[in-house]
């Protein structure tokens, strides 16, 4: 018979070393957890949870099923829902329990349900206890979930229409859950929840807070269309409920806006796609990283904005409330509340200062701050960025998920790489250089361009990696692909924290997986190649004034010109002139990720430069760019591309100047079994 498909593949190019996982008939890869201890990446997917080994994710461990009986199937049909694909067990919360137990919930044919996984065993308990609040109904539905000290906080929708929006914290002795009213959650997108620790002996002996991020319809203000808020919202371990009012929900709910648009433009990203929270021991207090949309997104716009906790935690404990209006014919519907604040302040924590007032427990608070704090959720100020402005701006992509790892470049300085998944089964790799945002590169994750659903990051000192999870499985990449970088020039102009170049081995190197000394190796994040030994590899023009420099993505508008700026003299009439080897006659076959090398050279007056594109879009990768200033005034200039692609694609070269413009264009083919895609 035909032999089976295997189970993994392992794509390791010498360019690209991506690791990836996908078991036959499964698909839904979306939830992830790793073991730092175990060194196991745990994968819950649609009926199935996997455990792999995270050094090398195409080496499963164990695996269990939890498939739905056709009997909940037949029953979830005759409600409407779909018996191939709606009717199934998608796993939704995969939250460690114990050392020995993994605590998972699905949405099991639109009854969810939880259960232990025995970890040893590596098999379900049968536990089947009703998880409704604490995972959707629906797969469609939008969830969050973090384990707190053994108690599950979930954000979710409560009952099958998905119309009751919840965030509850599941406990044998205190559960709490919402108010169900609009002012508390308002049609909420989940997106992500953490604890976030009262430091040891600091503050006022305050408590641990659990932070909530979604997108949900404004309250504040009444549209012809819903108009979407991001808000952070944030509730206290130890609240025990109210003893009437608020009894067995949250008195200490308490949400607030999220700001994230760019300054100098009305541009107002309003929808919060992920929220990744970076610590650091050398960071005062954590930092959130949240990935965001423009509502009307018909132009394609991605941002980045980074938040201290402090911001936030200065909104929920010293800002003003808002109140409803009953303002007739005005857009505003709430607006800040001026009046006296009952004591003790409404949704805070329970303080040192709280206690020695005998409010030892919420079950001690008087009914006046529980009305107050049920009748205002909402907070009048807002949650701003760190420096005012989004820390990335990306047009022609939608960004979906987020990490951050605080790394150190080899002149100490720091520096926090963001790796952003896109819609599209890319990663984007970017960091912040002299306030100017530089993308280090894109790597294609997933072959048929799917979305990333969710992205974790490994930053454990000798397992350093990015997991990435979609519909069709998960993938296991490095942090930096420093090899792929064949020359101390491209190693250089990549400026990626993580690389440097060795001249004892004459190849670019990973910093912090090496037990080499630091001493001799070369890495100028300002981009600064004259560092580099002299090449014989690369085909440099004559001797002469030259430059070397890295077209970038934004080089193009860039007032600061990488060539050789003469001002205006009497070259600036001369031609632009292509030279040989021309692009067009650069046409190649490649293999799937296999790499090769593409030419440009041309003369024309000193502004001339190149712009690459490829499927005509500017290349966001750093391309090296060599400008050599003839003795006439006139500039010759060189750029070598090095790629590797998945798909075939075209590439056109342009180079542009005052004295106008030749382009050339190639056709790179990849094959696939002897065949041409």
């Amino acid at each position: 018979g035909r032999q089976r498909e295997p189970l993994w593949s392992a794509l390791k190019v010498s360019e690209v070393q991506l690791v990836q996982f996908h078991e036959p008939g499964i698909f839904n890869y979306s939830a992830l957890l790793l073991s730092e201890d175990k060194d196991t990446l745990y994968v819950g997917a649609r009926e199935a949870v996997f455990a792999l080994n995270a050094h090398n994710i195409s080496r499963k461990q164990h695996e269990a099923y939890w498939k739905v009986s056709e009997d909940k199937k037949a029953k979830c049909a005759e409600k409407g829902k779909s018996k191939q694909t709606e009717c199934l067990n998608y796993i939704r919360v995969l939250q460690p329990l114990s050392a020995s137990a993994l605590y998972v919930c699905g949405t099991n044919a639109f009854q969810p349900t939880c259960d232990h996984l025995n970890l040893t065993s590596f098999a379900f308990l049968g536990k089947n206890e009703d998880g409704k609040g604490r995972c959707p109904f629906d797969p469609a539905q939008s969830y969050t979930s973090v384990m707190v000290d053994g108690e599950l906080y979930s954000g979710t929708s409560y009952n099958f229409l998905g119309s009751e929006p919840i965030i509850s914290r599941n406990s044998s002795h205190s559960p709490l859950r919402t108010e169900y009213a609009i002012p508390w959650l308002n049609e909420p997108s989940f997106v992500f929840a953490d604890v976030m620790r009262e430091s040891p002996g600091g503050g006022d002996g305050g408590d641990d807070r659990v932070y909530f991020f979604f997108t949900e319809v404004s309250v504040e203000y009444e549209f012809v269309f819903k108009l979407l808020i991001p808000r952070v919202a944030r509730v206290c371990k130890g609240d025990q409920g109210g003893l009437r009012t608020l009894q067995k929900k949250w008195t200490s709910f308490l949400k607030a806006r999220l700001i994230c648009s760019r300054p100098d433009s009305n541009l107002v990203f309003n929808v919060l796609r992920d929220v990744f929270v970076l610590r650091s021991p050398d960071l005062k207090e954590p930092v959130f990283y949240g990935v965001f949309t423009p509502q009307l997104n018909n132009v394609g716009l991605s941002a980045v904005c980074a938040y201290n906790l402090s911001t936030a935690e200065a909104v929920f404990s010293r800002g003003k409330y808002m109140q409803s209006a009953t303002v007739e014919q005005s857009h505003t519907k709430w607006v800040r509340y001026n009046g006296a604040v009952p004591t003790p302040r409404p949704g805070a924590c329970i303080t040192r200062e709280a206690r020695a007032a005998n409010f030892s427990s919420s079950l001690n608070l008087p009914d006046k701050t529980l009305q107050f704090v049920k009748d205002h959720p909402l907070m009048d100020d807002s949650v701003t960025p760190i420096d005012g402005r989004p820390r990335l701006i990306k047009s022609d992509v939608n960004y979906t998920q987020i990490v951050v790892d605080r790394t150190w470049a080899l002149d100490g300085t720091v520096h926090d790489v963001m790796f952003v998944s896109t819609d599209r089964g890319a990663l984007h790799k970017a960091i912040s250089l002299d306030n100017s945002v530089h993308i280090i590169e894109e790597t294609q994750l997933f072959q048929d361009s799917e979305p990333v659903q969710t992205l974790l990051l490994s930053s454990k000192e000798g397992r350093k990696f990015v997991y990435a999870g979609s519909n069709s499985g998960v993938v296991q990449a490095p942090l930096a692909f420093c090899g792929k970088h064949g020359t101390c020039q491209d190693c250089v102009l990549a400026r990626d924290p993580y690389c440097a170049w060795s001249p004892a081995t004459a190849a670019c190197i990973t910093l912090h997986q090496t037990d080499r000394p630091s001493r001799g190796l070369i890495q100028e994040m300002n981009g600064d190649a004259s560092a580099c030994p002299a090449s014989s590899s690369l085909p440099l023009p004559a001797p002469g004034s030259s430059s070397l420099s890295c077209l970038g993505p934004d080089s193009s508008s860039s007032p600061r010109s990488p060539w050789p700026a003469l001002g205006p003299g009497p070259d600036s009439h001369r031609q632009v002139t292509l030279l040989p080897p021309f692009l067009g006659d650069q046409a190649q076959h490649v293999h799937a990720l296999g790499t090769f090398h593409l030419f440009c050279q041309a003369t024309g007056p000193a502004d001339v430069h190149f712009l690459w594109e490829k499927n005509g879009r500017a290349l966001e990768v750093c391309v090296p760019m060599q400008t050599h200033v003839l003795p006439d005034g006139r500039a010759h200039v060189l750029s070598w591309l090095r790629d590797a692609i998945r798909e075939s694609a075209e590439y056109r070269c342009s180079a542009l100047s005052s004295a106008g413009n030749r382009t050339s264009k190639v056709r790179v083919t990849v094959t696939r079994h002897g065949k041409l895609s």
